[in-house]
């Protein structure tokens, strides 16, 4: 399986992590209204027993995995053109859920127009926060990934892998918690800085679980690919 089949077409592995992507980004957005709490065994100073954090870190966590992998294997530009396209299509997203929303409801219909309208549409805060969040952590990410790659000569996939999720959930976490809910909320400070440590905590523990699918999926795309010349072994 080649990764392209002419000059410029797109092969199936690329294709795949394009649509694992924007896929996982959509989930993210859809399912982001619901709030998990997790228990954890030990008392933290900040957090206490309890953390709390949106469901869509779940599908989030995996924009990370398929940026990180993209990277890799197709080179910072066209991890780019995925990110800024990406983000684009979040405004698609919110306007065909707007439309859903705008839209008459059916007498019978199952789902009625409020619990519908008041899950699918999300906050000012909201949006403001995860949009701003993803074009600023998901540019990063891609960034330093590179940065790393070049630095090491292509070696050591998973500290580029573990560095670059890790400063970029940072960096996602702090912007969304700010603008959603200090900025429009009036969040004291406190809860502000509970919501960041507890989330970004979770979305820690998250980044050394994907290292090894990093692994499996670039070097099950490699091995299926001529490299390229100059091109660095997996390590």
């Amino acid at each position: 399986m080649a990764a392209s089949n002419s000059r410029g077409a797109i092969g199936v592995p690329q294709l795949s992590l394009i649509a694992l992507f924007v896929t996982a980004l959509i989930t993210a957005q859809v399912t982001a209204s619901k709030v998990v709490a997790i228990d954890i065994p030990v008392t933290l100073p900040v957090t206490g027993d309890l953390i709390t954090v949106p469901a869509a870190v779940f599908a989030y966590a995996i924009t990370f995995f398929a940026s990180d992998c993209y990277t890799e294997l197709y080179g910072k530009r066209a991890a780019q053109g995925l990110v800024n396209v990406a983000f684009v299509m979040n405004f698609v997203l919110l306007g065909l859920v707007w439309l859903a929303i705008w839209a008459p409801t059916f007498e019978f219909s199952p789902v009625a127009q409020e619990p519908f309208a008041e899950t699918l549409g999300a906050s000012t805060g909201v949006v403001a926060g995860s949009l701003l969040a993803y074009l600023v952590s998901q540019n990063w990410d891609v960034f330093v990934f590179h940065g790393l790659k070049q630095r090491t000569g292509g070696r050591w996939l998973w500290l580029r892998n573990i560095l670059s999720t890790a400063t970029s959930q940072l960096i996602d976490t702090v912007i969304f918690i700010v603008v959603a809910f200090a900025v429009f909320q009036g969040t004291s400070t406190d809860q502000v800085l509970s919501l960041i440590v507890g989330q970004y905590l979770f979305k820690l523990a998250l980044v050394g679980l994907d290292t090894p699918f990093v692994y499996l999926a670039v070097g099950l795309v490699r091995s299926q690919t001529r490299p390229a010349p100059g091109e660095s072994r997996l390590t």
